[in-house]
């Protein structure tokens, strides 16, 4: 029989047990920095399904490997998922995990354990394959993304040595093809006032104007923003996330500011660019000499599960993979060998944790997961049954073109 039609028909007669995986993964909360719970069920799906190895990172992000071939690729889902929100917003219990009408309901169905299970049933797919070809596949299923993506990747490349040849993020796209996004940081602005008393402002200066006009030049700045060349990623743009205005009391002017920014980086801009237009940008609008204007990236620092710290700062690097690539190329030719049809091949709108393995580490990489991108942090989240048999069947087959 074709190996193609072999997939098929066995990512179909997995259909309900992926369902089901999917079911007990959403079932489990698991907020970043508090994933314990969930990695521990993914060891046990992933030693159920017969994968070679099975393992926890320093930092809690469980790895399983099936094949032992001199390349390597790794698919990857974060297991971590942002919190509930208004419970006023949901129509049933986000962790019920139920299976009805095709799909699977709750939260993380979509963002992003949906890919995981879909994972787990290509593992055992191609396991049941007997799969030895020359790629040894890795699953890794990784923590804390969502509160700082790709820092579980960074930590594996750069702590513990494990450096894959290429990567596929189960994120997802619709069962689309993505070849890129946007890269991200975050913006803080200082800005200083002179207090007095409020009954007499004109003795001070006010940082909480300063603020306003800052904000305003962050607006226009954003409208200025260009499109990549390609206009693929599309243009970056800059939004005030948050402010801070502070002064001695109630009845002062304010001498302190603080401007929270959220930058989207498009191919080719960096995080120093990024500085400098927001330096020039709130110098222009406030008067302040750019060297007295202080522009920074925060850092993120957060404890593990495993109890590991670990800290990067908020840049999260543009990348995207060339149209033209062995990778992409193998991953267009899987999907019209299996379902006899064209892929649309994309971008995500969001940030994923290839910021860090191709972003960072040039790692070639592509996207292809269950659901949509419309479903990540949104209320009543779900993810449809049929997005996991495609593309536990995408992801089983994938290894096969690519040694073609």
């Amino acid at each position: 029989m074709d190996m193609s039609k072999k997939i098929l028909e066995l990512a179909a007669k997995y259909r309900d047990y992926t369902a089901e995986n999917l079911s007990k993964l959403v079932k489990t909360k698991s907020y970043s920095s508090k994933e314990k719970d969930v990695c521990d069920l993914i060891v046990r799906l992933c030693k159920e399904a017969g994968f070679d190895e099975v393992r926890v990172d320093g930092l809690g992000s469980v790895i399983g490997r099936v094949g032992n071939g001199p390349k390597s690729i790794a698919f990857d889902a974060h297991i971590d998922t942002v919190e509930v929100g208004n419970m006023k917003n949901w129509t049933f219990d986000p962790f019920s995990g139920d299976i009805k009408d095709g799909k699977v309901w709750g939260r993380g169905a979509s963002d992003q354990k949906g890919g995981a299970a879909a994972m787990i049933t290509a593992g055992r797919i191609l396991k049941e394959l007997g799969y030895g070809g020359q790629y040894t596949v890795w699953f890794t299923f990784t923590v804390m993304e969502e509160d700082c993506d790709g820092m579980c990747w960074k930590y594996m490349i750069e702590e513990e040595g494990f450096k894959p040849d290429l990567i596929c993020s189960t994120e997802p796209t619709s069962c689309r093809i993505y070849r890129g996004h946007r890269g991200r940081m975050e913006i803080q602005i200082f800005l200083k006032g002179i207090s007095c008393h409020g009954s007499a402002p004109e003795r001070g200066v006010n940082a909480a104007y300063k603020a306003a006009k800052a904000a305003l030049a962050i607006e226009k700045l954003n409208n200025e923003l260009q499109p990549d060349e390609e206009h693929f990623l599309g243009k970056g743009t800059i939004c005030v996330s948050q402010m801070d205005v502070k002064g001695p009391s109630q009845c002062a002017v304010a001498d302190y500011a603080m401007i929270y920014c959220d930058r989207r980086l498009t191919w080719g801009e960096t995080a120093d660019l990024a500085i400098a237009q927001v330096k020039k940008a709130v110098s222009e609008a406030t008067g302040d000499p750019e060297d007295e204007i202080i522009v920074q990236m925060p850092d993120y620092k957060k404890v593990g599960y495993t109890g590991t710290h670990y800290s990067q700062e908020l840049y999260f690097p543009t990348w995207k993979t060339d149209k033209d690539h062995p990778l992409v190329q193998a991953a267009v030719k899987d999907y019209e060998t299996l379902f006899g049809k064209e892929p649309v091949v994309d971008k995500w709108t969001f940030s994923t944790n290839l910021v860090a393995t191709t972003g960072r580490h040039k790692i070639p990489a592509i996207g292809f997961g269950p659901g949509d991108e419309e479903q990540a942090h949104a209320p009543n989240e779900i993810t449809r049954v049929k997005d996991l048999e495609i593309c536990s069947a995408f992801y089983a087959e994938l290894p096969y073109l690519l040694e073609k």
